[in-house]
C-alpha cells in the first residue's frame, strides 16, 4: 500500500492534501519552499536507515540516521511484560524492523503527540498488528487511520511500571510516560516536548510551540507540573537526545513555577 510522508514533521498520511495540517498549524510550519511529500521508498533509496543506541539498561532510542522530518529520537522501554516504543519514527525498513525484534518487539506503540506520530500504522502493521494508543483528545489529528487504533485518555499502566498520563499543554492530550524501574530504580519520566529538556540539563520547558516561540500560560504549566508530580523520577528524556539525568522532578517543579512566575508578570520590573 502506498502512503505518504511530511518532509517536514515526517507524519504519515494516507494521501497527499495540498498541505499538511499539522505543519501548517501555529505550532509547526510549512518551509519556505512549500509542502514536500515523501515515501518509504523514497527515504530509502537516499539511503536513509534507523540506528539503535541503548541509552540506559532497558531504554534505547531509534532515530533515522539521516533524520527524517525534525528528527525524533523514539524510546523503546523493555519489560518482561513487553515493551512500549514512545514516540516514533518517520521512517523504518527490514533492518529496523529485525533490531526492535532483537529487542524483544513491541506490545504497544504511543506517541507523546501528532507530531510524534510518525510511521506508527507501519510499524505496527509490520510488526503483526501492535496496538496504538492515541490520546482521544488529539484523535483529530490522525493523517492515517488503522484497527491497531486504540483512543484513550486519563491514565493507563500500559506495562508492570510502565505509567501513561495526559498531562496536555503542547496539545490537549499531550503523553508522558512514567517508568518507575527506570534510572536504577529511582524512575523516569519520558516527556516528549511535554516537558523538553533544556540544554543546562537542570531545567525544563513549557511550550504551545518551540519553532515559533509560543509560551503556555503560568496556569496549564503549573497543571502539567503537578500531574507529573504525583510519580517519583530522578530522570527525563524528552523526545530528542535531551534529558535532565539527575533531579528531574524538582527541576520540573522549579522550571514550571518559573516559567508561570515570568509569563504572569510577576518580573516585569527586570524587562
Amino acid at each position: 500500500m502506498t502512503f505518504w510522508i511530511c518532509s517536514r514533521c515526517g507524519v504519515e498520511h494516507a494521501e497527499s492534501p495540498p498541505v499538511c495540517a499539522l505543519c501548517a498549524d501555529e505550532r509547526e510550519l510549512v518551509p519556505a519552499d512549500g509542502q514536500r511529500w515523501t515515501t518509504l521508498g523514497e527515504l530509502a533509496a537516499q539511503g536513509h536507515g534507523i540506528a539503535v543506541e541503548e541509552i540506559e539498561p532497558d531504554l534505547y532510542g531509534l532515530g533515522a540516521v539521516p533524520d527524517v522530518g525534525i528528527g525524533p529520537v523514539a524510546k523503546i522501554v523493555r519489560t518482561g511484560a513487553g515493551n512500549l516504543m514512545f514516540d516514533v519514527p518517520g521512517f523504518l525498513d527490514d533492518a529496523a524492523l529485525d533490531l526492535v525484534r532483537e529487542l524483544g518487539g513491541l506490545a504497544y506503540i504511543v506517541a507523546s503527540h501528532p507530531h510524534m506520530y510518525g510511521v506508527q500504522v507501519e510499524w505496527s502493521r509490520r510488526l503483526g498488528g501492535v496496538p496504538i494508543l492515541v490520546s482521544e483528545a488529539d484523535a483529530g489529528w490522525l493523517a492515517r487511520t488503522d484497527d491497531a487504533i486504540e483512543t484513550w485518555s486519563g491514565d493507563r499502566e500500559v506495562l508492570p511500571g510502565v505509567t501513561l498520563t495526559q498531562p496536555g499543554g503542547h496539545f490537549p492530550g499531550s503523553v508522558v510516560a512514567h517508568w518507575a524501574p527506570g534510572a536504577e530504580g529511582r524512575g523516569v519520566l519520558l516527556s516528549g516536548d511535554t516537558i523538553f529538556a533544556n540544554p543546562d540539563r537542570t531545567s525544563v520547558s513549557f511550550m504551545r510551540s518551540y519553532p515559533n516561540l509560543i509560551p503556555l500560560s503560568g496556569t496549564v504549566v503549573r497543571r502539567i507540573a503537578e500531574n507529573v508530580g504525583r510519580f517519583a523520577f530522578d530522570r527525563l528524556y524528552s523526545n530528542f537526545r535531551a534529558t535532565v539525568p539527575a533531579g528531574a522532578r524538582d527541576a520540573v517543579r522549579r522550571s514550571a513555577e518559573r516559567h508561570a512566575t515570568w509569563v504572569d508578570g510577576a518580573h516585569d520590573d527586570l524587562t
